[in-house]
């Protein structure tokens, strides 16, 4: 294995773990930073302050990812107000009480062929002993838009 294959590359052609690729490093770094900016602000952040953080963020991706990450934010803060719109991992993210619920994943992130919509284990999206926690994004239709507005709320509740 090359030394470029080997740094973005997190499994080796005989299967050994060779560690975390470039993009997943450069995830972990950002929250880093984003728990770094936390600290400072402390008790004198404000949802303003998460909301620009956001916001700055989506300005810098690529249009593609850019115009689904605004569509995304606008559907979300639209649908649950009361979540705080903060960065994890250097993603677009929505918090209630300090815990993300719900994130946007850019395509580019992590050289996916589609964005990604995903809840965490604060969502109440349960139904029965199974349910999906992340959901594939190339687009947004209106319905699609509807439907994702009804996962916030839900996600949120």
């Amino acid at each position: 294995m090359t030394q470029q294959n080997a740094k973005t590359s997190s499994t080796a052609a005989d299967g050994k773990f060779e560690g975390f690729t470039d993009e997943e490093r450069a995830a972990m770094r950002e929250h880093s930073q984003e728990l770094k900016t936390a600290a400072r602000r402390g008790s004198k952040a404000t949802k303003a302050d998460g909301e620009a953080d956001v916001l700055a963020k989506i300005a810098e991706m690529q249009e593609t990812d850019r115009v689904m990450a605004e569509r995304v934010h606008a559907i979300v803060t639209a649908a649950a107000p009361d979540l705080d719109p903060k960065l994890w991992y250097g993603m677009p993210a929505y918090a209630k009480n300090g815990k993300v619920i719900c994130f946007f994943q850019p395509a580019l992130k992590f050289k996916s062929r589609y964005a990604t919509l995903g809840f965490n284990d604060g969502a109440h999206l349960d139904e029965g002993h199974m349910w999906p926690v992340a959901y594939a994004l190339t687009e947004l239709t209106d319905a699609d838009e509807a439907r994702v507005a009804e996962l916030v709320k839900r996600a949120a509740s």
